[in-house]
């Protein structure tokens, strides 16, 4: 049991200090998803908690316009409320609950922590612990196979101290970095990533990452 809560207590710690972060910058800075202000990435986060008729839509083309609308609405509510919202998800959850929330949410709520802290001026990487850090390697092996399987690229992974992977045959290219600056770079924050490149860098930098 001890080893539970402590392996899911990264997930629930990037979402408080989002939720914190959030609630400080107010409802109308910038975020490194495009076209979203920090209330469009609260409200975004909450409908994924609590309406998975609407988050549906991430994934299934027909169901974007009515994943969109419901993410509106929620973002025309109250700033304070929605960040209320944010930080307690329900317990039936279909990606919050306590048996999936740190498979489903490590990266999402790291890279979401990192979205809106380096759209602000003057950011510096965060100093992660190695238990997070490893949280997020494991969690980066599957983004890895998801992303570049998607983007039909072959690269192999390396994070010193944590490990390698190789997703294809042949590597274009090596992708080195901290597992977090790797997820960041996988997710398709490209020029926000500290990341080391060596191959072909510019075929892997052109692709379109993302899950």
């Amino acid at each position: 049991m001890s080893t539970i809560t402590f392996v899911t207590a990264y997930a629930r710690s990037e979402r408080r200090l989002l939720a914190d972060l959030l609630l400080s910058l107010g409802p109308d800075q910038p975020t490194l998803c495009e076209g979203w202000t920090t209330r469009d990435l609260a409200a975004h986060l909450v409908v994924r908690d609590r309406r998975p008729d609407a988050s549906a839509g991430i994934l299934l083309p027909p169901l974007h316009g009515h994943g969109e609308r419901v993410r509106l609405a929620k973002a025309s509510q109250p700033y304070e409320k929605v960040i209320s919202e944010l930080r307690t998800p329900p317990w039936w959850s279909p990606v919050s609950n306590p048996l999936l929330d740190e498979v489903t949410n490590v990266v999402e709520f790291f890279v979401h922590h990192e979205d809106a802290r380096r759209a602000q001026p003057s950011w510096e990487p965060r100093s992660l612990s190695p238990g997070e850090e490893t949280a997020l390697w494991k969690a980066v092996r599957m983004t890895a196979k998801l992303a570049l399987r998607r983007a039909r690229l072959s690269v192999e992974i390396r994070s010193e101290g944590f490990g390698s992977l190789t997703v294809g045959p042949a590597p274009i290219a090596t992708l080195s970095g901290n597992p977090g600056e790797i997820a960041l770079f996988l997710t398709g924050r490209k020029d926000a990533a500290r990341v080391d490149i060596t191959g072909d860098a510019a075929r892997l930098r052109d692709a379109s990452l993302g899950l």
